[in-house]
């Protein structure tokens, strides 16, 4: 098969968490406030307090949602006034009250193992990335007989094929969030500079055809880079999945690089390939000629900091939909345009790295699983999660559109999870930012359900027989992989040894443990 040439993005949290620990006696819980300080309700107050997940406190059992975000985390005050709006639809729908646990992107992946490890309450939290390691470490719930029970309408609202991504062994661990998962990249840039400059932004089909416009942008303002990397990330080597390829169920955001590409079911060294090795000699000469942000490798500002701070003409992004302009304007305080420079292509890492678990420890898997039923099929629920309280938080100017109150924005808002980036429940039940496509909703449901299909499309990779493999790639991958996608050291030279130190590493013990598992899978 001819592989195609050109980019996709990734922007995900990786969670890599030690194995948790069992919940605490009752007696050794006595006295501790609940998870989050939350406010006890007149039923709770009467009731007796057991300390172990998934309470019947009175008439209703507590479920605690936990839940990331990348907005500011609101007072317990903002916080608690949401909870009592959502316990208002859930204590008459199922006989629940919810505890609303919002962790900030940065630290869930801590928070909530330090959860789980403590035998704080957590019913319901989200992978983010990593829900092999949960299955391995017994921290998610085997809902195989109850989720077609408990939660069916999320089942339908994703699909029983999206909820396949999500087995080990032939049991069901979680529910994807229904999302828009067909991921394209899409180049945004300043309009103002592009208008200036009289450039042909039509004329962009794949990266390649970017060194002509970014040549020009580099002239007329050497004050600035023509394309950023954001927060030490590796957005470059994401766009490689315009070859079409499938990382077998590791997380993108540390690609180990043992892949399929295009149709074929061997698995290859992705950092090995002619693809891999162009692109990256294509970085090389960006970086150079002095398009690429110097420390695109090493930064810790985002990609929308230096396009605001006015260091930088473009970035890449990965979304669905057409709708990442508007939060890019927003976030770059500059009127942005976007051009996609790839089509999406679907694997099992594509729908399973953002699923919905019910905690191991959870005692009420059933209740846990109606209410997270319930953000998948209830409008009023996830836009209360999401948006917070309208006309306080929020003001509806349409019956699909929002904006914030007079004078306030994200950060001043009392509560707002907006930048969860779609990932509570269902995001086709959720309200838009006034001026989002009207078309926006049906592009990324078509694409989810249309888009290419990998062919080891619900294949997932145990790689517990190559853990010590895993860490010494890992260790090998960061000293290289950033420099080499950034441009700021040679391929010529680094390339030949970064492939050295992987062999050494173990990379071939990896392909072959994942073409055995393959193979196994494929033959049934």
């Amino acid at each position: 098969m001819k592989r195609k040439s050109l980019l996709t993005i990734g922007m995900a949290a990786v969670l890599m968490l030690s194995a948790a620990g069992c919940g605490k006696n009752p007696a050794d819980t006595a006295g501790e406030q609940p998870a989050g300080n939350a406010k006890k309700t007149e039923s709770t107050d009467n009731a007796e307090d057991t300390g172990s997940s998934g309470d019947v406190q009175g008439e209703y059992t507590k479920i605690v949602y936990s839940y990331w975000t990348m907005d500011r985390i609101p007072d317990e005050d903002a916080r608690e006034s949401v909870e009592e709006a959502i316990n208002e639809i859930t204590r008459e729908k199922i006989g629940v009250e919810v505890e609303l646990m919002p962790l900030a992107a940065s630290e869930q992946a801590q928070k909530v193992s330090l959860a789980m490890a403590s035998g704080e309450q957590l019913d319901i939290f989200n992978t983010v990335g990593d829900l092999n390691t949960y299955i391995a470490n017994n921290q998610v719930y085997d809902i195989t007989d109850l989720v077609h029970e408990y939660a069916q309408g999320a089942v339908d609202q994703v699909s029983e094929e999206f909820l396949k991504t999500t087995m080990k062994d032939g049991k069901i661990y979680a529910i994807p969030a229904d999302k828009g998962i067909a991921l394209a990249a899409n180049l945004y840039y300043r309009k103002d500079i592009a208008e200036e400059l009289k450039l042909d932004m039509d004329s962009v089909k794949g990266i390649e055809d970017l060194t002509p416009i970014y040549e020009k942008v580099a002239q007329a303002h050497p004050e600035m880079s023509a394309l950023a990397g954001g927060a030490g990330g590796l957005e470059m080597i994401h766009t490689l999945k315009d070859f079409e390829v499938d990382y077998l169920t590791d997380s993108w955001s540390k690609p180990m690089g043992a892949v399929l590409m295009g149709d074929s079911m061997t698995v290859e060294n992705l950092y090995a390939s002619e693809e891999f090795k162009g692109r990256v000699e294509l970085m090389r000469d960006w970086y150079q000629k002095g398009y690429i942000l110097k420390d695109s490798a090493t930064t810790t500002a985002s990609c929308q900091e230096t396009v605001a701070a006015g260091k930088a003409f473009s970035f890449i992004g990965n979304q669905a939909g057409n709708y990442g302009v508007q939060e890019a304007s927003s976030m770059c305080g500059y009127e942005m345009g976007y051009i996609r420079l790839s089509q999406p292509y679907l694997d099992t890492t594509s729908v399973n790295s953002v699923t919905w678990a019910v905690s191991s420890q959870c005692k009420t898997p059933e209740k846990a699983l109606e209410f997270l039923n319930l953000t998948y099929t209830d409008a009023d629920v996830v836009n209360l999660i999401v948006f917070g309280l309208e006309n306080r938080d929020y003001v509806k100017v349409s019956d699909r559109e929002m904006v914030f109150p007079e004078g306030l924005d994200a950060n001043t808002v009392p509560y707002t999870a907006q930048f969860s980036c779609g990932v509570v429940g269902s995001q086709f039940k959720q309200l838009v930012h006034e001026g989002t496509p009207e078309d926006n909703n049906d592009l990324m449901y078509k694409e989810n359900h249309e888009s290419k299909i990998s062919p080891a499309f619900g294949f997932t990779f145990d790689s517990t027989p190559v853990k010590t493999e895993y860490t010494a790639v890992t260790n090998v991958i960061n000293q290289y992989l950033p420099g080499l996608v950034w441009g700021s050291i040679d391929p010529a030279t680094e390339l030949p040894k970064f492939l050295d130190a992987l062999k050494e590493a173990g990379m071939d013990e990896i392909i072959a443990a994942k073409q055995e598992q393959l193979d196994a899978w494929a033959a049934q």
